[in-house]
């Protein structure tokens, strides 16, 4: 396996994105499940975790994405593909997330019914658009820690938004309430990933407006 790094700004400033991976590499089911528990770790929007994944490893599956994701090399050369999906209707786990928190001794009786309650009057009420962007946020908040998961423990990555997303959809049955997001493509580089800059951060800094 590719180096290791256990420095968390090494890690951060290692991860690249990947355009070219190693074909003949094989990453095993345990291992990237492994990394997956890890990256649930992330925080998400009220706890209620609206994230779900797919992994596929199976090369005549990943041809078929690629078909409909501009042909991009790196998902047939992947190891595994990783599809991050939003899940639009996580508030029907509400009460088991609430009280595993409860069982778990991380909040009591008083303050786990309270927060129940308000979730159960926000979430199924909100617009489909709200949950919608909820679920995005909570994706992007996942993928790059799997990502930084993935660099610390030799790997590489690169994360994909450019994809058919409906096709994607159709070729895997998902239910309504199911839209995929992202797409990571995980294995072993083959090739540097190529450089890049960033902008400096005065350039990225807003001022406030005067509110008088």
């Amino acid at each position: 396996m590719s180096q290791k790094y256990n420095n968390l700004m090494d890690i951060i400033y290692e991860r690249k994105s990947v355009r070219k991976f190693d074909p003949a590499y094989k990453i095993d089911r345990a291992t990237i499940d492994e990394m997956l528990t890890e990256a649930t770790q992330a925080p998400s929007s009220s706890n209620l975790q609206s994230w779900r994944f797919m992994v596929i490893q199976d090369d005549e599956t990943k041809k078929n994405i690629q078909k409909f994701s501009f042909n991009l090399q790196q998902i047939e050369t992947s190891s595994a593909l990783i599809a991050v999906i939003g899940d639009t209707e996580a508030y029907h786990n509400i009460d088991e997330i609430y009280h595993r928190n409860l069982e778990a001794g991380f909040i009591d009786q008083v303050n786990m019914e309270r927060q129940i309650s308000n979730a159960k009057a926000l979430y199924p009420n909100a617009p489909f658009e709200a949950r919608l962007n909820i679920a995005n946020f909570d994706a992007g908040l996942i993928s790059m820690q799997f990502m930084l998961i993935a660099k610390a423990k030799g790997l590489d990555t690169v994360c994909m938004g450019g994809f058919d997303k409906d096709q994607f959809a159709k070729q895997f049955g998902l239910d309504k309430r199911y839209v995929p997001l992202v797409l990571i493509a995980l294995g072993k580089a083959a090739a540097p990933a190529y450089g890049s800059t960033r902008l400096p951060l005065e350039d990225l800094m807003l001022q406030p407006a005067n509110n008088k």
